[in-house]
C-alpha cells in the first residue's frame, strides 16, 4: 500500500512538474564589424520566430540566450562548452566569422549537438569539414562567389582580379570564384590579400586598377568591403571602365555606402525585404522593432529558428540526432525559402538572386537599392555533391 501511495506521489510529481526549456543560443558578434548585419537584428529575429511559434514547444517554453563570440575562435568555443555543460542549450543558431564556425563545428560534433549557421560562409563547413550536426542554413561562398561570376562572364567580363581579406572565410571565396571564372573560360589576372578591417586599402585597389582586369572581386565582407567600394569611387577605378563584384556584399552594406557610391556593383543574396509580398510583409515586421530592414542573414536565423521548432514538435523531441533527420524531411517554406531542402552535407538548396546596385535616379523609396539581374535555381547555386568532399554525400 505505502509503495503503491508513492508511486502515485511520484507521478502527480513528475505530472506537475514543467517541462524543461528548450534552449536557443545566439552565438555572434553582437559589437564589432558584423554586429550591424548578424548582432542584435539575429537575436531579435530569433525572438520573433519564437513568438510566432508561439513561445513553447512539446509543453515547454522556449527559451533564448544571446552571446557575443568577438569573431574569435577561442571566446565562441568557450561559450559553447559553457553553454553545452552547465545551462542546457540545445541548439546554437547564426555564428558569424568563419573561424569560429569551423571551431565551434568541431566542437558541436564531439558534443552531438545542433548548429544551424546562418552567418559564416566557408563552404567547407558543409566541404571537408562537413558535419552530421551542422546545417548552413542561409548562403555559403560557391553561392555568393559562383553567381556573380557566371553573369559577368556572360556579359563578356573574362579578367578578373582578386582583393582577398585574410582569412578563412576570404580564401574560400577566392578559391570558389576562380574555380567558376575557369570553368566559364575567364582568367584570373592577379590577386592581392590584405588585412581583415584595415582602414587604408588604397594600395591594394592601385594593385588591382594597374592590372587592367575587367572585372575586381571583392572577396571580403563588412567593413572591407564597403572601404574597398568607397576608395574605389574615389579612385576613379568604377568611372575608368572596371566593373566591381562583391561577392559579399549585404544591404546594410549598400545602406552605408549610399547609391553615389554603390551604384553599378554586383552581388548575391538568398534575401532581399523587396522580392514579393511575403519579404515585404516580414521586413516590415522586422523594420518596426529594429528601425532598418534585414540582412540576408537575418532572415535566415528566422528560417533556421522556425524550421528547428517545427522538427522538435514533429519528433516530439530535443534529441539532436532525431531533431536533424525531422529537418531533412520536412520541406522549408517560410516567406524567405520556396521548397528548400537540407542536403546530406548539411548544405540548404535554396534559389539565389544576382542583384545590381541601383543609380540613386532608379530608387523610389527608402532602402529600394537592387535591380533583380538573374535568379540562380538552388541545384546549380550548391557545389554539385559528387565534387564535394564532404564524407556525408559518398555512398555507405
Amino acid at each position: 500500500m505505502i509503495r503503491e501511495i508513492c508511486a502515485v506521489a511520484v507521478s502527480f510529481v513528475l505530472a506537475a512538474s514543467p517541462a524543461a526549456a528548450i534552449k536557443i543560443g545566439v552565438l555572434n558578434d553582437q559589437a564589432g564589424p558584423y554586429s550591424s548585419h548578424t548582432g542584435s537584428g539575429s537575436a531579435d529575429a530569433a525572438r520573433m520566430a519564437i513568438e510566432d511559434f508561439g513561445g513553447s514547444v512539446l509543453g515547454a517554453p522556449i527559451e533564448l540566450v544571446v552571446a557575443d563570440h568577438q569573431n574569435k575562435p577561442d571566446v565562441g568555443v568557450t561559450i559553447v562548452r559553457r553553454w553545452f555543460d552547465t545551462e542546457g542549450v540545445d541548439v546554437i543558431v547564426d555564428v558569424p566569422t568563419s573561424s569560429v564556425a569551423l571551431a565551434v563545428q568541431q566542437l558541436v560534433r564531439e558534443r552531438q549537438k545542433l548548429v544551424l549557421f546562418s552567418g559564416p560562409g566557408a563552404s567547407d563547413l558543409t566541404g571537408k569539414a562537413c558535419s552530421p550536426f551542422g546545417i548552413a542554413w542561409t548562403y555559403d561562398s560557391y553561392a555568393i562567389s559562383a553567381a556573380p561570376v557566371q553573369a559577368a562572364l556572360q556579359a563578356g567580363f573574362k579578367r578578373w582580379f582578386f582583393l582577398t581579406v585574410d582569412f578563412a572565410f576570404g580564401h574560400a571565396m577566392e578559391r570558389d570564384a576562380t574555380a567558376a571564372i575557369v570553368a566559364g573560360g575567364g582568367n584570373v589576372v592577379g590577386a592581392v590579400r590584405h588585412p581583415f578591417n584595415a582602414p587604408d586599402l588604397s594600395s591594394f585597389l592601385l594593385t588591382a586598377q594597374n592590372s587592367k582586369a575587367d572585372i575586381i572581386g571583392l572577396a571580403n565582407a563588412g567593413p572591407d568591403a564597403v572601404n574597398l567600394l568607397k576608395q574605389a569611387r574615389e579612385f576613379g577605378i568604377i568611372a575608368g571602365g572596371q566593373k566591381m563584384v562583391a561577392m559579399l556584399l549585404s544591404i546594410i552594406d549598400v545602406h552605408a555606402l549610399g547609391l553615389d557610391t554603390a551604384q553599378g556593383v554586383l552581388l548575391t543574396e538568398s534575401f532581399y525585404w523587396d522580392l514579393n509580398g511575403e519579404t515585404r510583409a516580414w521586413s516590415k515586421r522586422f523594420y518596426d522593432r529594429n528601425k532598418k530592414m534585414p540582412s540576408m542573414l537575418q532572415a535566415g536565423v528566422y528560417g533556421a529558428v522556425t524550421h528547428y521548432l517545427k522538427a522538435v514538435a514533429s519528433t516530439g523531441s530535443a534529441n539532436a540526432s532525431e531533431v536533424r533527420a525531422a529537418m531533412a524531411k520536412l520541406p522549408i517554406n517560410d516567406f524567405m525559402t520556396k521548397d528548400g531542402r537540407i542536403r546530406a552535407d548539411g548544405r540548404v538548396l535554396r534559389d539565389f538572386y544576382v542583384f545590381e546596385a541601383k543609380a540613386p535616379s532608379e530608387s523610389k523609396a527608402p532602402w529600394d537599392y537592387y535591380r533583380l539581374i538573374k535568379t540562380v535555381p538552388a541545384e546549380l547555386a550548391a557545389i554539385p555533391a559528387n565534387e564535394s568532399p564532404c564524407e556525408l554525400l559518398r555512398p555507405k
